[in-house]
């Protein structure tokens, strides 16, 4: 790909995947551009209910490394099977340490606070990766990628503000934990692009469940009854089959694009929650959510310059 630097914005990664990232999918036949563009919009949708499952009355009363753990457990269960090219370096390392914390901070954020709110704010994973790009690697970026960061900044403002004067403020700071934890990720996957996507997604999935055993198996407490089902959809469906389907649909489709469409996960995953558990987000997350959604819409909804 031929890039100039004064005209080409900078391409943060994409805030699609709450818990995966891009990357390339092995396949030998890609699929048409139109059904990549319902891949992606599949993957959002089901990306979309990790709050239904987190938030649910079965899952009450567990905390974050609990979920993190089975979730984890059962994506290896999906993804392994697929798994074609494993090839191992050291630069896989700090990425599964990296996946691990974002899997463990974003689902502790959702346990103790709003959906709402850790989806919201891991969604501003893009501009730490912006500003690591331009400070620290001197990379070029334009206009969309600075509102795309005050649009951020105005949105976490609010949340921080309000929620600091009840006692879910701890839940905003493991959601923008998992932001950070994702940005590295990012940054990490950089380097392991020759690498395929399943082999790296069954990587990370599997160093989660064993870093976080031992807090989430301290309990001594398996999962009962409706708890198994539960738990299998949230990693085989909430997170692996998206994954792939994403992975896929890259083939044909560039990552803007699927950005776009799938910035509808955001958006639809406090919707589930309050349809299924009428767990209602406040006006002021609303409002913090919408700037940041704002921000990230522009960046990646408008178009680029030719």
């Amino acid at each position: 790909m031929n890039e100039e630097p004064r005209d080409e914005p900078f391409q943060p990664e994409q805030p699609v995947p709450s818990d995966a990232v891009q990357a390339d999918f092995a396949m030998e036949t890609a699929p048409t551009v139109m059904r990549a563009r319902m891949f992606v919009l599949v993957a959002a949708v089901l990306w979309s209910t990790s709050g239904f499952f987190v938030k649910s009355p079965y899952l009450a009363g567990w905390d974050g490394s609990r979920v993190a753990f089975w979730r984890a457990v059962f994506a290896c269960v999906a993804l392994w099977p697929m798994v074609r090219r494993p090839r191992w370096s050291w630069q896989l390392v700090p990425m599964t340490l990296l996946f691990a914390g974002m899997n463990y901070t974003y689902l502790t954020a959702m346990v103790k606070g709003s959906a709402a709110n850790a989806i919201w704010l891991q969604c501003t994973a893009p501009v730490w990766v912006l500003l690591i790009g331009v400070f620290v690697f001197g990379e070029h970026a334009v206009w969309r990628d600075w509102f795309m960061v005050g649009c951020a900044m105005l949105g976490i403002g609010i949340i921080i503000w309000f929620e600091s004067r009840g006692v879910a403020l701890d839940a905003v700071v493991w959601a923008i934990a998992s932001s950070f934890f994702y940005a590295g990720v990012v940054l990490a996957l950089r380097q392991l692009r020759g690498h395929d996507s399943v082999w790296l997604a069954a990587l990370n999935h599997l160093v989660t469940a064993v870093v976080v055993a031992p807090f989430a198996l301290q309990v001594g407490e398996f999962p009962s009854g409706m708890q198994w089902p539960f738990l299998a959809a949230l990693g085989m469906f909430q997170m692996a089959l998206p994954y792939v389907l994403f992975a896929i649909s890259l083939k044909k489709i560039p990552g803007h694009e699927a950005t776009a469409i799938g910035l509808i996960e955001p958006i639809l995953n406090p919707v589930w929650v309050l349809l299924a558990w009428g767990d209602a987000p406040a006006w002021w997350t609303l409002l913090g959510g919408g700037f940041i959604l704002i921000g990230l819409a522009t960046r990646y909804l408008w178009p680029a310059p030719e």
